[in-house]
């Protein structure tokens, strides 16, 4: 299992989140590439700090929206946004490979991360982007995503993800932010609920068992507790045996 967190999120002299020590932790670095958070120096330093470690690293890109952190659901032309996406790629791409690495994978953040798993416009756009940059390139989405008929017609592999942090809808969905109990803070319940996820079921919030097929897992950066939470997950997920490395 591939054990993947957002990174580089802070933007000038704001920070956010213990970057360094989560990357002791992960696999893989979702790098914020300056739509949502993130600035040049961010991106320069979360890179470095990635590979110095041997973390894979992953372009997440998002909507234009530094106010709203990339949480706020917009409606943008598919040609403008496949142009920010390949724009926010390629920047990260480069910085990474001026440290001596390369970006891995793709991730989309926050409410481009939901809408494209349901909205085929929206993901083909992204798809479009990424393919016209290195087709060999994942994209993760969820399991039920729409990306992935979108992304095999177009020749860009996907990784299924799931999100040990977050609640679950009976439909295999993630339970808005807008709605109390979204996001997860205790440490053993989310170490439990990651074994579980990587022995491929979850509980939803009503109670329901859904089976789910992944290949990574994600624990978020910025929320309280984050580096508590991610060494919970991985000390719980080794404990259960299971092999801990990146996708890509």
């Amino acid at each position: 299992m591939d054990l993947n967190a957002d990174l580089g999120e802070g933007f000038g002299v704001w920070r956010l989140g213990d970057d360094l020590a989560l990357l002791d932790i992960v696999t893989s670095a979702n790098v914020a590439c300056g739509f949502h958070a993130g600035d040049p120096l961010t991106i320069r330093r979360t890179c470095a700090a990635a590979i110095e470690r041997g973390v894979a690293i992953g372009a997440q890109v998002s909507y234009r929206d530094l106010a709203g952190f990339g949480r706020r659901e917009m409606e943008v032309e598919p040609e403008e946004l496949s142009a920010e996406v390949l724009y926010q790629l390629a920047a990260v791409d480069g910085v990474a490979r001026a440290c001596g690495g390369a970006v891995a994978y793709v991730k989309p953040h926050g409410a481009l991360y939901n809408r494209v798993c349901r909205d085929p416009v929206q993901a083909t756009a992204v798809i479009e982007a990424v393919a016209s940059y290195s087709a060999v390139l994942p994209v993760l989405t969820l399991p039920d995503s729409a990306v992935h008929a979108i992304a095999a017609v177009l020749g860009v592999p996907t990784v299924a993800e799931c999100f040990a942090d977050r609640a679950y809808t009976s439909s295999g969905t993630l339970v808005p932010r807008r709605e109390a109990g979204a996001v997860l803070h205790d440490p053993a319940v989310v170490a439990r609920r990651a074994v579980g996820m990587a022995r491929g079921s979850v509980t939803s919030v009503d109670g329901a068992e859904i089976a789910i097929a992944t290949r990574s897992m994600c624990v978020h950066g910025d929320t309280p507790g984050a580096v508590a939470i991610a060494r919970a997950v991985r000390d719980a997920l080794l404990g259960a045996g299971i092999t801990l490395r990146a996708f890509t």
